[in-house]
């Protein structure tokens, strides 16, 4: 581990990788890297419709946040009509499996958090 990584400490204001942990804890960079991560390079209208509830504009700016931080590769192609894909890199292939794990959890646990709010709701209902 270098000193620059060991320095890091998402727990301190300022620390770049906070930054990095709301990218990549994004609801919607999650459904992103899930998708390409599961079926692979795929053009926009694929993303969209897979996706259901995300809007065109923040479908782009997920894609080009994740593209920025080197998660996500946009490759045109010069065709006509001209046609645009979006794949994972090397280095967001890295994050399958961690996001892998989290799709898991949140499947396994849907139920057992459900029952946790709705006793939290009874507890702390204000009467009348």
């Amino acid at each position: 581990m270098s000193e620059t990584t060991a320095s890091r400490d998402p727990y301190l204001r300022g620390c770049p990788s906070r930054d990095l942990l709301d990218r990549i804890g994004d609801r919607w960079s999650i459904l992103v890297l899930g998708e390409l991560g599961e079926h692979g390079a795929s053009r926009f209208s694929r993303l969209r419709r897979r996706l259901a509830g995300v809007s065109e504009k923040m479908l782009t700016q997920t894609l080009r946040a994740l593209e920025r931080d080197g998660l996500v590769r946009r490759t045109v192609y010069p065709e006509v009509p001209v046609r645009v894909e979006y794949e994972m890199t090397a280095l967001g292939q890295t994050l399958r499996a961690p996001l892998k794990a989290l799709t898991e959890w949140s499947l396994l646990h849907t139920e057992d958090v459900l029952a946790a709010r709705e006793a939290y709701d009874a507890r702390t209902r204000q009467p009348g």
